[in-house]
């Protein structure tokens, strides 16, 4: 496979010193792959901001490359231009820009404020400074009417200045190249990297992507509902099955993967290393 194959990898705030303890941990045994960047989420509405900040600062200071999720929630401008200035100061150079989610229970008080415009927002005020992620929905966003509804917002955010997407996960590689064929008849031409899910437990990923509009194939339901009692079986056939997935998408173009680790070093790099990406294996 190409050397030019991106890697990354999305942790989610711990909220405990153990947690963060533990964090650490993972990072520091994932850094051995040689990631691009981790990505650390934000809450809906910001309701994690201050846990993100303190890691994306930590680990900038560290010397590890880091980019922050961001949205508006219901922030206002000064307290979002004042966010990134933090970030900037503190040597970020790389955010994940999102629409987010309204914290609960405030309803329509707040304006939502869309990743596009989230995107023109940030070159406004800091230019170039920062490479900008956005999202990707090869089965569609939830909350889109139609496909190319869903194609039409991706494009008017990278039309707003975004570099690079990345997807939300997904389990059958069709979709991705499908939706990456409309994505380049509409003319987007910016690298959408493939966003990958080890499996860890059923119950948790269906619940999730029931949640999140990822579609699990009958087959890999049924597969999975055969582990049900057994943890260490299903992660081995998640192991092998990701791993087969991942080898399709990067042997077909994708160009990299970023894995949603749910702050666990395996199976990540299980699966990085069955693709044969782990440097220290030459």
């Amino acid at each position: 496979m190409s050397e030019d194959i991106r890697l990354s990898f999305e942790f989610f705030p711990a909220k405990t010193d153990v947690g963060r303890q533990k964090l650490d941990k993972v990072r520091d045994e994932l850094a051995l792959l040689k990631p691009e960047f981790y990505s650390v989420t934000y809450g809906a509405g910001g309701s994690t901001r201050d846990n993100t900040k303190k890691i994306i600062s930590d680990y900038s200071s560290a010397g590890f490359a880091v980019a922050p999720h961001l949205s508006f929630g219901g922030d206002d401008i000064d307290t979002i231009k004042q966010l990134i200035s933090e970030y900037k100061a503190a040597g970020v150079n790389r955010i994940v820009a999102l629409r987010g989610d309204m914290p609960s229970g405030m309803g329509g008080s707040s304006q939502l404020v869309y990743a596009n415009e989230l995107v023109a927002f940030i070159r406004e005020h800091f230019g170039n400074h920062f490479h900008l992620e956005v999202a990707a929905y090869p089965e569609i966003h939830p909350e889109a009417k139609t496909f190319s509804d869903d194609i039409r917002y991706l494009k008017g955010k990278f039309d707003a200045g975004a570099n690079s997407a990345i997807t939300q996960y997904f389990f059958n590689p069709d979709a991705y190249f499908y939706f990456m064929e409309q994505c380049q008849k509409a003319g987007i031409t910016q690298p959408i990297y493939p966003g990958i899910m080890p499996i860890l437990n059923y119950q948790n990923l269906a619940r999730f992507s029931s949640s999140c509009g990822a579609e699990i194939p009958r087959w890999l339901r049924k597969a999975l509902e055969n582990y049900a009692d057994d943890e260490v079986s299903l992660r081995a056939f998640g192991v092998d099955m990701i791993s087969e997935l991942s080898a399709t998408l990067l042997d077909n173009g994708a160009p990299g993967l970023h894995f949603y680790t749910m702050n666990q070093t395996d199976p990540t790099a299980t699966i990085v290393r069955n693709l044969g990406l782990d440097p220290a294996a030459g």
